[in-house]
């Protein structure tokens, strides 16, 4: 299954053997899709979870009291903890297509974009060419994308976050990738569009030391 080849390319081991298994990565000390350190970073199902850390740390983060003092264990302390919801699909919702494909920095692509690299997706208003809303991809590895979505203000309410990613999963899938959604675990709003474009609630659960 392509999530469980994503999960162990991304962290290091997969699945998981216990209910919080702590393992050693190499790659929490390189730099990730964004080109920051991730020293940090875990999944959790109803079943156990993997929380990978650079190898020298393993040991004192396994023995850790609360996962609050991972990031000081790590030598991240500034950065803190977070928790996301962690969805995954290999069947997105078939809803019509709302933007389309473009390289992050072509004119008239928003500033947000840019930092994803590649192709992100565009919605723009038909008669104006505004912006309304986009999809970028954090290619973590060859086998797990995760995808991006904001909506401008005055374009919410549309149903156009839920076609972009529902869109932008079609297309990971045709790379032999799976496509992943994080939102933090109190916005009902990114849950609502994920659970719209075929991400299921699984009961997963992404957590680590935040970015910057």
């Amino acid at each position: 299954m392509a999530i469980d080849d994503h999960l162990r390319e991304w962290l290091g081991a997969w699945p998981p053997t216990e209910k919080l298994q702590v393992t050693g990565s190499r790659r929490r000390t390189l730099p990730g899709w964004d080109g920051q350190i991730h020293p940090a970073l875990g999944v959790r199902t109803p079943d156990g979870g993997v929380l990978s850390v650079p190898p020298e740390h393993v040991t004192r983060v396994a023995a850790a009291r609360t996962m609050a003092e991972v990031p000081k264990i790590v030598a991240y302390a500034e950065r803190g903890w977070f928790e996301a919801a962690f969805r995954w699909t290999t069947r997105p919702a078939p809803l019509q297509d709302a933007g389309r494909w473009r390289p992050a920095t072509a004119p008239g692509v928003p500033a947000w974009l840019h930092p994803f690299g590649g192709e992100v997706l565009v919605a723009t208003d038909p008669g104006t060419g505004e912006h309304l809303a986009g999809v970028g991809i954090k290619r973590h590895d060859a086998y797990g994308h995760e995808l991006a979505v904001v909506t401008a203000p005055a374009a919410r309410g549309r149903g156009l976050a839920r076609r972009l990613v529902a869109q932008a999963a079609r297309r990971v899938l045709d790379e032999g990738a799976v496509p992943t959604y994080l939102h933090a675990l109190e916005n009902a709003a990114s849950a609502a569009v994920a659970r719209a474009a075929g991400f299921p609630d699984r009961g997963w659960t992404a957590f680590g030391v935040a970015e910057r």
